[in-house]
């Protein structure tokens, strides 16, 4: 049964899809939303951690989903910023660690040949979730 969605968002419109969908699952079944971003990180060890986006970046990717979501019905969304080298990687050990039990995320804009493959984000977060992963265009 599905009580702990995780929907990655990176503010794009396929990435809007997935928050529509991760909305109506959760409205569905009754179940808490979790909306994340992961913000790519850079350097380190001998120089300075850099993240892809500044934190102002990620509350408006963050509130902006979060707003979709309550136009579909769903308050009380937890947001989070996730910091990673590597974007599966950050989502699916999330999703381990707090209890998620289905993950939503976009696949991106597709078109001709490529509609038939996932992105590589979509891709390996399916190939190592230990939940169901829907991927919404």
């Amino acid at each position: 049964m599905t009580k702990n969605i995780l929907c990655a968002t990176d503010g794009t419109d396929h990435s809007e899809a997935a928050v529509i969908v991760a909305a109506e699952l959760a409205q569905k079944y009754g179940a808490e939303l979790t909306i994340c971003t992961v913000n790519v990180a850079h350097g380190g060890s001998r120089g300075p951690l850099i993240t892809h986006w500044t934190e102002a970046e990620v509350a408006k990717i963050l509130d902006g989903a979060a707003a979709v979501a309550a136009a579909y019905g769903v308050e009380g969304v937890k947001r989070v910023d996730l910091i990673s080298r590597e974007a599966p990687a950050g989502i699916v050990s999330y999703a381990e660690q707090n209890g998620i039990d289905h993950i939503v995320m976009g696949t991106g804009d597709k078109r001709g040949i490529s509609r038939l493959v996932l992105g590589s984000v979509a891709a390996e977060v399916s190939g190592r979730a230990h939940c169901s992963v829907t991927v919404a265009r």
